[in-house]
């Protein structure tokens, strides 16, 4: 496969940068060794496995679903498209893609491959590293864009996410902030599907003709893992 550039669409781990969702454990990085006194340089990371940008595998919210472990190769590499709503966002922090929105992109860009990763550009990359990420309101309501559950079942439906395929974003989450019941992310775990969640540079991206590449651990019965995904940009 000829590929004319690679994006890394990952934000780097730090145990300085808030990069999880609120509740979960955050990231600690220890030295173990330095150049200095022991030759070699090696630090031991502990984070949880929806850690910065990372992807979930069905086994996170559906009973017997397949962990990390029991996903296949070609489930990590798929073709992408991107989705830009990040101006729709900027006036609406709750704004969730719609089936026109969906049917519109179609229109310019043909039709979507299928078993896709769908990745979606809400422009919340601007925000990472503060506040305003995660924000939270006077109530502890989460607020920030997603896709809207009939627009996943469009996607179901015209096997855009197939027996695999994969929703992603550079928010938390594939749902709207406001939802917590999740009822996107448990739409998606299905069949052997992924959630990429956190992505960076997203901006950078063509709206479609590239690769999506998705690294990580694959850990026994694991329910996902920070990852490394990369874009192979077409000719």
């Amino acid at each position: 496969m000829a590929y004319s550039a690679v994006l890394n669409l990952s934000h780097p781990l730090s145990a300085e940068v808030v990069s999880v969702f609120p509740g979960d454990p955050a990231p600690r990085i220890d030295t173990i060794a330095t150049l200095d006194e022991h030759g070699f340089h090696l630090r031991a990371v502990t984070v949880g496995e929806h850690t910065g940008t990372h992807w979930g595998a069905p086994a996170h919210f559906t009973a017997g679903a397949a962990t990390a472990d029991r996903l296949a190769a070609e489930d990590f590499v798929l073709p992408g498209v991107r989705i830009d709503i990040s101006a729709r966002a900027e006036r609406d922090r709750d704004y969730a893609v719609t089936v026109d929105d969906l049917l519109e992109w179609q229109q310019r860009h043909g039709p979507f491959p299928a078993e896709a990763a769908v990745l979606l550009r809400t422009g919340w990359e601007r925000y990472w590293g503060t506040d305003d990420f995660a924000s939270v309101d006077a109530q502890g309501r989460m607020h920030h864009p997603g896709f809207s559950v009939a627009a996943v079942h469009w996607l179901l439906d015209h096997g855009v996410l197939g027996r695999r395929g994969a929703l992603g974003t550079d928010a938390f989450s594939p749902d709207l902030g406001i939802d917590d019941t999740f009822r996107v992310s448990k739409l998606v775990y299905r069949e052997h599907r992924l959630s990429l969640e956190i992505l960076a540079h997203l901006a950078d991206l063509p709206d479609r003709d590239f690769t999506v590449v998705v690294g990580g651990f694959v850990t026994e019965g694991g329910s996902g893992s920070p990852a490394s995904i990369y874009a192979l940009i077409g000719p």
